[in-house]
């Protein structure tokens, strides 16, 4: 649902101030390249979009022209190819901007006063793009495309974390997600397999500590309030043993496919992991891409548990601010503090009587180990 259908996307510049307080200095609007303000409406399906209806308040589809009923070929459902579900935020030193999306996945360049630039993405069609993800990107499973990005400490490399499982080639959800590293300067890519701790968790956001070694924030949809087991987790992980898919070529059973990456046997690895599975227990699939030599990024270590160490009462545990090498900012979505339920907006809370709404929420967390090995 969207309550303000017109709202643009946007960066906010906020201040922290020495009594905790936070204030918000300015905000960039995002906008396309002839510099009008895009929206958060989902894209065409040439673009990415799955699909995605969008829907105002008042539970009605929103279409071009609001005053006329709906009708697919003279009045559609509106959608806008420079919208973004904007998710991942990388600040470069030159004052410009990277952002990554649910919807494409997009990854889009904006100037510093919010102006496209540059676009990445999985579509050559897009006459927008300088470089092309790989195809099997465009198969994200639905509102959950590239919810981390990062950039390496030299500024040379974006890295992206896809939030689940893709749909690759159709519903094969699994433990099974994918990161993407992209050389800014040349365009090379790499792409390394990211094994969740259970199917159903988004990984929220990732950020670099070295050119190898970043922390990634794994989470469940789950209130601490009504399931005390729910999951909030951030890890460090490391990429330099991990197989790049980019650069293994054809052998027997390996294939590189155009449009679904590498495969096994004619199978996608979303499609080995999810075949060889045994009710929610992924191992044996995992264990036969390790036959084959293909190695996940390593969890070297769980840098903190948000549920355990501050009893965590978000459900959508999403952005990380490294301070220093021994302080963590945790960050929620609170999906500006509504939800629908049956097409009904309505407020969202942290408890079942009602009584906290949710609400952004910085945690500044002491005391860890963020050094690089």
């Amino acid at each position: 649902m969207f309550p303000v259908p017109d709202y643009t996307p946007r960066i906010g510049l906020f201040e922290i101030h020495a009594g905790g307080t936070i204030s918000l200095v300015k905000n960039i609007l995002l906008k396309d390249r002839a510099g009008n303000p895009i929206s958060g409406l989902p894209n065409s399906s040439a673009l990415g979009g799955t699909g995605e209806t969008p829907y105002d308040a008042h539970g009605e589809v929103i279409r071009v022209d609001m005053n006329q009923p709906y009708d697919a070929l003279t009045n559609p459902i509106k959608t806008d190819d420079y919208g973004l579900d904007s998710e991942g935020l990388v600040a470069m030193s030159d004052g410009t901007f990277w952002v990554s999306d649910e919807y494409g996945p997009h990854i889009v360049h904006y100037s510093a006063d919010g102006v496209e630039i540059d676009r990445i993405n999985a579509f050559p069609e897009d006459e927008r793009i300088h470089f092309q993800l790989p195809a099997e990107f465009a198969n994200r499973w639905a509102n959950r495309g590239m919810e981390g990005l990062t950039v390496t400490p030299d500024e040379k490399t974006l890295v992206g974390i896809m939030q689940s499982s893709l749909d690759n080639p159709s519903k094969n959800r699994t433990d099974l997600t994918r990161i993407v590293t992209i050389n800014l300067e040349t365009g090379v890519q790499a792409q390394y397999l990211y094994k969740q701790e259970k199917g159903s968790n988004s990984n929220s956001a990732i950020k670099a500590l070295s050119a190898t070694q970043f922390l990634v924030l794994e989470r469940d949809g789950a209130f601490f309030n009504s399931t005390p087991s729910a999951m909030k987790h951030v890890y460090k992980i490391d990429l330099s043993n991990a197989t790049n898919l980019e650069s293994l070529t054809d052998t027997g059973s390996i294939t590189q496919d155009a449009a679904l990456g590498l495969m096994v046997s004619g199978e996608t690895l979303e499609q080995v992991v999810k075949n060889s599975a045994v009710g929610n227990d992924f191992s044996a699939g995992w264990a036969k891409l390790a036959s084959l030599g293909i190695t996940p990024a390593e969890k070297v270590d769980l840098i903190v548990d948000m549920v355990s160490t501050v009893q965590y009462p978000h459900d959508k545990m999403e952005g990380l601010w490294v301070i220093d090498d021994g302080r963590l900012g945790v960050l929620n979505d609170d999906d500006f503090a509504t939800w629908s339920t049956n097409g009904v907006l309505e407020q969202k809370y942290l408890d079942n009587t009602q009584s906290r709404v949710d609400s952004n929420t910085l945690y500044i967390v002491n005391g860890l180990d963020l050094s690089t090995n």
